[in-house]
């Protein structure tokens, strides 16, 4: 391999079903070679690895030694592809999906690979996407209002069933032996860098978002007791550790994680990140009123704002949660990519899939080619996209999926139509959530495996009636891990600078067009109603049924 002379730095993305390594040049974020390495295990929603035990609705696990293959596999060949030698290498930044949470022993052993735990769901990572603690967040919300904790407006009133607080009592409760056994709680993002650097900081990102941390400290030993008195040492028992502001060192590479790579031992290894939130540099989206959408199997919205304000379910709100120096926002729906692909899968008739593949295309290419020779509107349907339940603003797992206005001669194009409506409505929904709450979005960037479709891209501009700018990068929250690293290498002074150096946006790219965004309009306002009837109080049927299901299946 030749040198570059010039240096260059890895991004590490940890999704939902795999993960991409992108080397980067430092002086101009130039995408050089990327790989990408599919867990072998997936995401363990029936039943735990081997034929193990089965597992209850709402479950979402994963194995972590499939994060570790990731590092060994993808690496080397993102390196291999880029032509760079390992020795141009600078540093090492990853990103993680959140909220993704492991129990350890204090050296960070995942209690899932000692023998006797292997049989034991509560041993392994809980996926972001697992639901199963919605009756602990239920209760961790109830408490928090009762009781006026100051925090909880920080999360727009409510937490979620993904976050390290639901999930760790859950934990308890289920399973209190493992718990006891649990010497740190470690969110997936933190893990993968104790791996690299043998390093345990909490990044501040993760901390802040899912782990409540608000003004110098989590919440009080009195809050955990009264949902528990087993819980009250929670917090300093298994999760207070020093916490790292993002685009830090947080340690040198190790020897061993230097074999599994390929790369120099002693480079760089930047703090942990989330998947969404590492986004913004890449987008070029730092500045203050620029929402990113990365948009994939879920979408998170995330900016950045000079001031603090309360939005009605937004998922936080975080001193140098995104960029040093601001205040970072999340908001976010459960369930994007994921709900087309459900349809896809169970949905369409076979002679659909015949005639996607007569045209060279898949079902989702052929689906949208039929879907966008409709007029908005004609299909005669309104979805709600609730298939994972409700992030924001809502902030309610319980809730589900529901289409109206189906009749025998509906076609399944117009269904898929219907629920990417959905999703354009329920970012609508957010955006004028946080406008209510004199938190500004100029801007919306679109980022994430979903920019491929155009016609949904159109969509979410006439919808939200707002320009819609793009990341010209296939990688995004690899690339904006690259640019962690830079920073944490000492090429740029703070991110900002990074961003603008290695960061690529395209600015427009979709603009609304007046007639369809009148008459997305006005079905927008039909979603509103359904939105705000089972979601806000006026038909608990969602609840209900859950409750059903959740009893059939204990028995």
């Amino acid at each position: 391999m030749s040198s570059t002379r010039e240096p260059v730095v890895v991004g590490i993305d940890f999704g939902t079903l795999s993960g991409r390594a992108v080397v980067v040049r430092v002086s101009d974020g130039a995408e050089l070679g990327s790989a990408v390495h599919e867990y072998g295990h997936g995401v363990v929603e029936d039943e735990l690895p081997g034929g193990g035990r089965r597992l209850p609705p709402d479950w979402a696990l994963q194995v972590p030694s499939d994060y570790v293959e990731v590092l060994r596999t993808a690496v080397p060949k993102a390196v291999a592809m880029s032509g760079v030698s390992a020795e141009d290498v600078v540093g090492v930044g990853t990103d993680f999906t959140a909220c993704t949470v492991l129990p350890t022993l204090a050296d960070g052993t995942p209690l899932c690979e000692l023998d006797e735990l292997r049989d034991r769901p509560h041993a392994y990572v809980k996926l972001w996407k697992h639901h199963a603690a919605q009756p602990q967040a239920d209760r961790i919300n109830a408490l928090a209002h009762e009781r006026g904790e100051p925090w909880i407006n920080r999360y727009g009133g409510r937490l979620s069933s993904e976050w390290e607080l639901a999930k760790a009592l859950q934990l308890l409760e289920e399973d209190p032996e493992l718990y006891d056994r649990t010497e740190r709680w470690v969110e997936a993002a933190d893990w993968i860098v104790w791996q690299l650097c043998g390093v345990y900081v909490r990044n501040i990102c993760t901390a802040g978002y899912k782990a409540v941390y608000q003004d110098g400290r989590y919440p009080s030993r009195e809050f955990l007791g009264a949902l528990d008195e087993r819980f009250t040492g929670f917090f300093a028992d298994k999760v207070e550790q020093p916490l790292a502001e993002l685009g830090a060192r947080a340690g040198g590479l190790t020897e061993q994680a230097a074999r599994w790579t390929g790369l120099r031992p002693g480079i760089a290894v930047a703090v942990g990140n989330v998947d969404a939130h590492v986004t913004l540099p890449a987008a070029q989206s730092v500045e203050p009123g620029r929402m990113l959408m990365v948009m994939g199997t879920s979408t998170c919205h995330v900016m950045n704002s000079e001031a603090l304000g309360e939005v009605p379910g937004m998922c936080g709100v975080v001193r140098d949660g995104i960029t040093p120096g601001l205040w970072g926002y999340e908001a976010g729906q459960s369930g994007v990519g994921d709900i087309f692909g459900w349809f896809v899968r169970t949905g369409v008739p076979g002679e659909y899939a015949e005639r996607a593949a007569a045209a060279g295309q898949d079902l989702h290419q052929y689906l949208t080619g039929l879907a966008e020779q409709q007029e908005v509107g004609a299909h005669g349907l309104i979805a709600l996209d609730w298939h994972s339940g409700n992030r924001s603003v809502l902030v309610d797992h319980e809730l589900s999926g529901l289409i109206v206005g189906l009749t025998l001669a509906t076609r399944p194009e117009e269904i898929y139509r219907a629920l990417l409506e959905s999703t354009a409505f329920g970012t609508r929904v957010i955006v004028e959530a946080f406008e209510a709450s004199g938190v500004p979005v100029d801007e919306l960037v679109a980022a994430g495996g979903l920019l491929k479709n155009r016609f949904l891209m159109q969509m979410y501009a006439d919808v939200t009636r707002r320009p819609l700018s793009v990341l010209s990068s296939a990688q995004g929250p690899a690339l904006g891990s690259a640019i962690h690293a830079a920073v944490a290498a000492g090429a740029y002074r703070d991110i900002h600078a990074a961003s603008a150096a290695m960061g690529h946006r395209q600015t427009g790219a979709y603009t609304p067009d007046e007639r369809r965004a009148a008459a997305y309009d006005a079905l927008y306002a039909e979603y509103r109603t359904l939105h705000d009837y089972f979601g806000r109080g006026g038909n608990d049927v969602m609840h209900r049924l859950r409750r059903i299901r959740r009893e059939a299946g204990s028995r």
